[in-house]
């Protein structure tokens, strides 16, 4: 136990054999579980897991792949169900030092906070040791998930060293949770719709020999579609169904009259290059007036999202 605190690791791994039973081993001894998700791996990781000595450790093996947010939530069910108070998710790559784990235990237990992440930009070993794509990529999904979670203080978001309350877990609608690399940005989206204190913890991330199994190009092509469409459920969510706000009006009709400025201004300015004819003053600010106003309407909804976020 940490503090009086029952504490259950979730450790997802596919075809990490190489580096599990360094996690394992690297436990601190408060963790009274250790649960390992083996995800259809091919190189006996499972196995190597299973001839642990350590009887903390519990495994689950997948029949299928089930990706990181399935291996993950498998791993989280096994932990309610242990009745832990808070239970933490970290990866089987060993980027993860389990020397940190007090610090996001701590903004739970002590701070109060429902849910703690790791963030690796808030320490220079993490920066200088990140592959520059990775810093790039991380930070280009930051700002989109910021905006699709509603969490604006939050950096980091792919990071996946996270600790959550029990409680809080088993309020949350697991099944409709991304089920893989998009997890960790689906989890934000679904903590901010039940108003949920997120915290940043600076933590920084080992980087040896281990593969990614992420591809950068099929990230950024679905990652900004799914942030998109979560971030408009997140809106119909917080602020039409659970609990009306005027954030809801100022978005959709600031989208509607921005939108149609844009189209209508591209639309005159294509007719007057290809007549040669001027436009009219009134005409041009039948698309000016609208795209003003709607972004006006656009930058107050913001503002007043970022008010509203839990903290």
């Amino acid at each position: 136990m940490y503090k009086d605190h029952r504490i259950t690791t979730v450790v997802p791994a596919h075809n990490e054999a190489n580096h599990i039973g360094s996690v394992i081993k690297t436990m601190p001894e408060f963790v009274d579980r250790i649960v390992v998700v083996d995800d259809c791996s091919s190189d006996g990781t499972g196995e190597v897991a299973r001839t642990s000595s350590d009887p903390r450790v519990v495994v689950i093996s997948t029949a299928s792949n089930r990706g990181v947010g399935g291996a993950t939530v498998l791993g989280y069910r096994r932990a309610v169900e242990f009745g832990a108070d808070v239970i933490v998710k970290m990866d089987g790559d060993g980027q993860m030092s389990p020397e940190h784990l007090p610090h996001l235990l701590d903004a739970i237990i002590e701070e109060g906070y429902d849910y703690a992440k790791g963030n690796r930009f808030l320490t220079r070993q993490s920066l200088s040791g990140m592959p520059f794509h990775r810093v790039l990529g991380n930070i280009v999904l930051t700002f989109m998930t910021k905006m699709a979670s509603g969490y604006w203080h939050v950096f980091d978001p792919q990071n996946g060293f996270t600790a959550i309350k029990g409680s809080v877990l088993g309020s949350l609608d697991l099944d409709s949770i991304h089920e893989g690399y998009f997890f960790e940005n689906d989890m934000l989206i679904h903590l901010n719709v039940s108003r949920f204190r997120v915290k940043d913890v600076a933590i920084p991330a080992r980087y040896g020999e281990e593969m990614s199994g992420i591809n950068p190009f099929r990230i950024g092509v679905t990652f900004p579609f799914l942030l998109l469409g979560k971030f408009f459920y997140r809106v119909l969510q917080r602020y039409v169904l659970r609990d009306f706000s005027p954030i809801a009006v100022f978005l959709f009709l600031g989208l509607a009259l921005f939108g149609w400025g844009t189209i209508f201004g591209v639309y005159l300015w294509v007719e007057t290059y290809s007549t040669g004819l001027p436009t009219p003053t009134g005409t041009i600010m039948l698309a000016l007036l609208p795209l003003i106003l709607g972004f006006q309407l656009l930058l107050q909804a913001i503002v007043l999202d970022i008010q509203e976020t839990p903290r």
